[in-house]
């Protein structure tokens, strides 16, 4: 079990994260409670459990896990094991649980769903960025986030070693084709875009075509996103660039093609996957 680039995860404070995990354990508990814990173990009774990893791995998300715990019982003691961004192997234990029995079980669920999707995210991550090590290539989340998890979900992408695009529509400006078409082009988007933004945001332009990137670049975009590009234009776009803007990849970035892809320079690769459709890591809870 080896723990690299932790310093970096950067997790949220507590107060942008516990409303989705109250309203997890409020869906999860209805109107009654864990009727089957309240019925089965006498009150009163504690327990010690374990979080273990049952597939290699890396871990995010005990951060969620262990708010999940505290808000059902604050007499939970959660001590971590292996911290979020941690690589682990299967068996390897991720964090101990003790304390009241029934709050235990009734937090389980919602605490191994957070941690097992999260840890699927950064799993994820960490296959793309393993795959581009030696290259000047960064692995970027997107906005395909699912509702009301993003905060959480482009955490795990830093525990994975990957960075963050924007968080929202309101932290920078990414003017994407439709943007374009509705503008009546590049040229009048973005003047409509400097006449109106902060000094403080980047302006980002997606482009179809190395004609587009031309004037893209001609018109002095900060980044420009290259949609869908073949890595021999890709290639292309990185030497028209030079160096003027920083170029980000995007479209069909698997682990068997993000080598090719950035092998061509560009600077960023963008994969919606590592967040829409990471599988869930498998982590249980042993009594």
């Amino acid at each position: 079990m080896t723990a690299g680039g932790l310093e970096f995860t950067r997790p949220p404070a507590d107060l942008l994260i516990e409303p989705q995990i109250r309203a997890a354990l409020r869906e999860d508990m209805g109107r009654a409670g864990d009727i089957t814990s309240e019925l089965t173990i006498p009150a009163g009774q504690t327990a010690k459990a374990r979080l273990v990893a049952r597939k290699h791995g890396t871990i995010s998300g005990l951060i969620a896990a262990r708010i999940a715990f505290h808000l059902v019982d604050p007499a939970i003691v959660f001590d971590i094991a292996a911290p979020d961004g941690s690589k682990i192997e299967p068996g390897a234990l991720i964090a101990s649980v003790s304390g009241p029995a029934r709050a235990i079980l009734t937090a389980e669920r919602v605490a191994l769903n957070f941690t097992g999707h999260l840890s699927g995210v950064a799993t994820a991550t960490a296959a793309l960025v393993d795959a581009v090590k030696g290259t000047r290539a960064r692995i970027v989340c997107t906005r395909k986030t699912l509702p009301n998890l993003r905060i959480l979900q482009k955490y795990a992408v830093r525990c994975g070693g990957g960075f963050n695009h924007r968080f929202g529509l309101d932290d920078a400006v990414l003017i994407k084709d439709n943007h374009i078409a509705a503008a009546g082009g590049i040229a009048p988007a973005l003047e409509r875009v400097r006449a109106g933004l902060g000094h403080m945001a980047k302006i980002e332009i997606e482009v179809d075509t190395l004609a587009q990137l031309e004037e893209a670049l001609s018109l002095g975009a900060d980044t420009i996103l290259l949609d869908n590009m073949t890595p021999e234009n890709l290639r292309r776009a990185v030497g028209l660039a030079k160096g003027r803007a920083v170029l980000e990849a995007s479209g069909n970035v698997t682990v068997a093609t993000v080598r090719e892809i950035a092998e061509t320079g560009v600077d960023t690769i963008s994969s919606g996957a590592i967040t829409h459709s990471a599988v869930n890591l498998d982590i249980g809870l042993d009594f």
